[in-house]
Order: structure tokens, then sequence, then C-alpha cells
């Protein structure tokens, strides 16, 4: 048995709104149809946060608040917070010092990351850097993301596909062999012009042009983002099992990305894995960002045993895409 000492997932936290955005609802909206988004998409329903003022820290504060419980943890144990968002609650200050203000982790220091739907999968790598340093003793990891707040809801092409939600774990060292074993993240800058938000940086400011010619919503050119996508998202589940010796009939779950269903069967294919070994909740949810990967742990943690190998994979804007082995560290 080694002594290395690993980043282990130890509670799973999740937290969607309560409104629903349903397919009949987008056919009253935009030109579409249930059929046509459900073959394409595999979405039926997305939810919305609703209410006044409501951000993205107002979904990972109580992701958080559920995992502390499940841990017996009190948030002023928390060493570190990483919250991966592309809809901070504003520029500045970041998300995270805003849900640790929010729950009282007052020892906590942590920041944002974006990396769009690959940004929990970076956050998990850099949350387990932390752990395996043997500097902090409890991180965690946040994907959470309000996109309704940057979807055109006359733009069919993306309107249907995203949905609000958040999902946080926490990391604990562990040396028991459980844990983050392997990361393999990559990035490609050059797809920044298929799927990008045009305005509101540096590069584009805010002005009344910007506004008015929508750009400070969320934009792609969805086949090229699909073609991608299916490859890189397949390619590198397939590279993180041929690294470390795994075939398919080694992995208990595959955590993909809720982007496309077609993109997740494909992932799938192409590590050998049958389709009741993959975690989908696109129908309910659609596509989260950067909250996908969590709230299917979230969903599924019951059904996960101690020692199960788990895949989690994702493709994301501009282009971030990466696999991520674990093993899992408990039984509920």
């Amino acid at each position: 048995m080694t002594n290395k000492i690993t980043a282990a997932i130890t509670a799973v936290g999740g937290y969607v709104p309560e409104d629903k955005l349903t397919n009949f609802d987008l056919e009253k909206m935009v030109d579409t149809n249930d059929e046509w988004i459900r073959t394409r998409t595999g979405i039926s329903e997305r939810r919305i946060l609703k209410g006044e003022g409501k951000a993205t820290s107002d979904m990972a504060v109580p992701a958080v608040l559920e995992l502390c419980k499940k841990r017996g943890i009190d948030p002023v144990e928390i060493d570190c917070m990483i919250v991966a968002t592309v809809t901070p609650d504003m520029v500045f200050p970041a998300t995270a010092n805003i849900v640790c203000d929010k729950i009282g982790a007052v020892n906590a220091w942590g920041y944002d990351l974006s990396a769009a739907c690959s940004g929990f999968l970076f956050a998990l790598t850099s949350g387990a850097a932390y752990i395996e340093s043997g500097r902090y003793k409890k991180v965690v990891v946040v994907g959470a993301d309000k996109m309704s707040a940057i979807i055109d809801y006359s733009d069919r092409n993306t309107c249907v596909i995203f949905g609000d939600g958040a999902g946080a774990v926490l990391l604990e060292p562990a040396t028991d062999g459980s844990g983050v074993l392997d990361s393999i993240l990559r990035t490609d800058g050059s797809g920044r012009h298929y799927l990008n938000m045009k305005a509101g940086g540096s590069a584009r400011p805010a002005t009344i042009e910007t506004v008015t010619n929508k750009e400070h919503f969320a934009y792609q050119e969805g086949k090229t983002v699909f073609k991608f996508a299916v490859k890189g998202m397949a390619d590198v589940s397939a590279e993180l099992l041929e690294r470390n010796n795994l075939t398919g009939d080694d992995i208990a779950w595959l955590v993909p990305h809720q982007a496309n269903l077609r993109i997740i069967d494909a992932t799938a294919e192409r590590m050998n894995l049958p389709k009741e070994k993959v975690m989908v909740n696109i129908q309910r949810y659609g596509n989260t960002t950067a909250g996908t990967i969590p709230l299917c742990l979230w969903e599924w943690e019951k059904e996960l045993k101690k020692g199960d190998n788990l895949v989690l994979a994702a493709f994301g804007g501009g282009f971030t895409w990466g696999a991520t082995w674990i093993k899992w560290n408990y039984d509920m």
C-alpha cells in the first residue's frame, strides 16, 4: 500500500432551481418543436434561476452547504474554494469569495476558474494538486452556471440547449489509492471563433452598440463545435484509458459533460461502455456548463461504490476539453 497522498472526493452537493423551462415552453418563444430538440440534443426540459438579483452564487451556496452537512463539517473548516463558472455574479470580485462570505467560510481563500464546460474538470485537477501537495486538507470545488443570464431566448441555436445549476465536491487527502488518479486536459484557443461571448471583455467592452447587437450572449457555430466536441471528448477519454492500462470493463461509470446526447453516446462507444454505465440527466437539466459533471455525481452518489473507477469527460467553449480518472472513495 502506498502512502502517496491523493485527493479523494469525500462528499457531494448539488442544486437546481425549481422553475422548469420545457421544450413546449420554447415552442411558444422560438421557431422550434419538442421532437426536433429531443432528437438533436436529448433535452426535454431545463431549470431556470428566477428572481431579482439571483446569481450563480445563490446556486453554489446550497450545493456547498449540503456537502458540508453530509460530511459533518462546518464551513470554517474549508481551506480553499474554487468555483468553475463563466457566469460569475460580477466580473470581480470572484464568485468564490462571495460564496465563502455567504456560507461563513472565513478561513478559506478562493478564486474562480473559467474554462466553459470543462471548468469543473480543470478546477478539480487544480484542487487535487493543492491536496496532493500536503498544504491543504479540505478543498471545495464547485461547478456552477446561470446560463440563462447569457442566453438569447430568440436564438433557437442556443436557447434550447442551456440551463442553470450547480454541483460541488469536497476534496480531502487519502492514502488508500482512491481519489483523482490522472487527468488529461487540453485547450485550443483557435476555437474561440466558434463558441464564445463576443463582448463584455477587454477586447469589446460594453457599449450601446454591443448591447444592441446582442453581443453579450453566448454564440456558437453548432456544426463546427459538434464535430470538435465528438472527436475531442472521445479521443481524450480513450487516451486516458490507454495511458493507465484500463479498458471499458474496468470502468464502473462514465460521467460525461451533458452537452448533447449524441456526443455522450460517441464517447461511450469509443470507450466500449454500455449505456447502463453512462450517467445521463441532460433530458431534465440541459447543459448547465460547469455544473453538469458534479450534478451527475450528486444524482448518482447512492449508486457509487468505494473503489469504483470513474471517467469524467468534458468539452467546452473556445475550446477546452479533458478527461479525469477517479477511484471513488466511499459508500453511501
